[in-house]
């Protein structure tokens, strides 16, 4: 039995970790879902009336009675033997914009709730997952690549090389992370999932880059490279194509922790107006939108983007934890 199939054996029989495989793979559904359009295709639409409540807690009969408010003052106007010189006219509009109106009625309660602009929660939640989830994984994919890269040319060649690269990790180190990201993200200005994916990429590396170099300090003195040489492999060869599969346990598992790291500092950054644009929306925009909307007592915003996140976090969290134990060479 080859390696991979000894750890999806030993991975399968962990159901902890099988359950939080299963819920990533809906998440990722979810994205792919709403990126076709198949799913959230019109979370910008006024579905609801402003604050819309939850179908669960009931109707919110201020918010109709809100919607009616110009027919009971033109009632009371009406009662009291006020003329309003713009009354014909007001009709007029009304009359020519009925059609309209009645095929625009906004929802006075909605399944998770609407914001301010009375956009569904629902669909607002999962166009926020493809976004945040998007962003983790392509900026987890960026620090992988960098950290391998750098960690590798490290651990192999040593001397100067390695000097230099431990200095440069040293540098990056020693700033506290969430001050170094906001310091990137100031001097890159201008907003966007692409600015993001950058801003934590390009600091993002440093944890990887520490654990490849030490597996290539590891693995550059085995037999097997000392054979690959001796048969006239490359350095290149030596690095990527025989030292590297036998590190890409570490990579993986990195890999996996990192998108959990990157979707989490994606909700500050974009809570701190660092993130996404205006135009985008994450679960760190919702939670942004949910600080005003707390002092009003509307909590639902706030609770379906921690709910979301949160779930996500802990299955992706304990799924990490499950390959690595399926794929440590120790175990075998």
């Amino acid at each position: 039995m080859n390696p991979w199939s000894l750890a999806w054996t030993r991975f399968r029989r962990d159901r902890v970790g099988l359950g939080s495989f299963l819920i990533v793979l809906l998440y990722l559904a979810l994205v792919a879902g709403a990126g076709a359009g198949l799913i959230a295709r019109g979370w910008e639409k006024e579905a609801g009336v402003s604050y819309a409540p939850p179908s669960f807690v009931g109707r919110d009969f201020k918010a109709e009675t809100s919607a009616n408010k110009n027919a009971e003052r033109q009632g009371a106007h009406e009662d009291s033997g006020i003329v309003d010189p713009l009354a014909e006219d007001l009709a007029e509009a009304r009359r020519s914009l009925s059609g309209a109106s009645a095929a625009e009625a906004k929802a006075v309660t909605l399944p998770f709730g609407a914001d301010k602009w009375g956009r569904d929660v629902l669909q607002k939640t999962i166009k926020g997952t493809q976004t945040s989830l998007l962003v983790g994984f392509a900026a987890a994919l960026l620090a992988v690549f960098i950290g391998t890269s750098l960690g590798a040319f490290a651990g192999y060649f040593g001397g100067p090389a390695d000097d230099f690269l431990n200095w440069l990790y040293n540098v990056f180190t020693s700033i506290p992370y969430l001050l170094l990201i906001l310091a990137v993200a100031a001097v890159l200005g201008q907003k966007g999932s692409l600015t993001v994916v950058l801003i934590l990429g390009l600091t993002g590396w440093t944890g990887i880059f520490r654990l490849i170099r030490a597996e290539y300090l590891k693995h550059r003195v085995r037999e097997y490279v000392q054979a690959a040489d001796a048969i006239g492999a490359s350095h290149l060869r030596r690095m990527f194509v025989h030292i590297l599969p036998n590190a890409s346990h570490v990579v993986l598992v990195q890999l996996s922790l990192h998108v959990v790291l990157f979707i989490k500092s994606e909700v500050v950054l974009s809570f701190l107006g660092f993130g996404v644009g205006v135009d985008t929306v994450s679960w760190g925009s919702m939670l942004a939108e949910a600080q005003s909307e707390l002092l009003l007592g509307n909590w639902w915003q706030l609770a379906s983007a921690t709910a979301a996140m949160a779930l996500l976090v802990t299955a992706f969290s304990l799924f990490t934890d499950a390959l690595r134990d399926a794929l440590d060479p120790r175990l075998k």
